[in-house]
């Protein structure tokens, strides 16, 4: 009797983990369709600048924590300047890098001295979370050379972005994957 318990527990116990087995499995394949029908469309989800108004959702709404969305310096339009709207607080308290003078919350935005007055800006993408609070302020009092981007080597292809869903702008586009970036910028 105590053998023919230990079968059906067995039987029971096999079962269970064969249906658990067939429910990952099932869900698996279906973020694999999924993928599939998003990238299969020759199309990625891409942010255009032109239309970006840096509301910080891109931070919040992505399926992705950090969000895939990154902030790109586009260094042919910069103007290496010694302020920069997009690193510093429109009033800083004082010209240097400390923090209560920088609009980027993680410190992503890094600067450089290269020769007065001229100072280099970039972006540690891996700090990066995609608020746009710095390309609110380099579009407000810079030349715009901060943009923000989905970065398709980190984006999970999404069939429906729910940062698309939710952009106030329009912004989201599904643009053709061998383009994959807006404004021409090389990566």
């Amino acid at each position: 009797m105590k053998e023919d318990h230990q079968r059906i527990l067995t039987r029971r116990t096999f079962l269970k983990e064969a249906i658990w087995g067939g429910c990952l499995a099932g869900l698996g394949g279906l973020v694999g369709l999924s993928w599939t029908r998003s990238t299969r469309s020759g199309t990625v989800w891409q942010i255009d600048p032109a239309k970006c108004i840096a509301c910080g959702r891109c931070a919040t709404h992505c399926v992705l924590q950090p969000s895939a969305v990154r902030c790109v310096h586009d260094f042919k339009m910069c103007g290496y300047c010694r302020i920069c709207f997009g690193f510093f607080d429109p009033q800083p308290f004082a010209i240097n890098e400390g923090a209560e003078n920088q609009l980027c919350p993680t410190g992503a935005l890094k600067r450089r001295f290269v020769e007065d007055p001229y100072y280099e800006y970039t972006v540690d993408e891996g700090l990066c979370i995609g608020c746009g609070r710095c390309v609110k302020g380099c579009n407000a009092f810079g030349n715009g050379s901060l943009k923000l981007q989905v970065k398709q080597d980190i984006c999970a292809h999404c069939n429906n972005c729910s940062i698309a869903e939710v952009c106030p702008s329009g912004a989201f586009n599904r643009i053709p994957k061998a383009q994959a970036y807006l404004w021409g910028m090389e990566r």
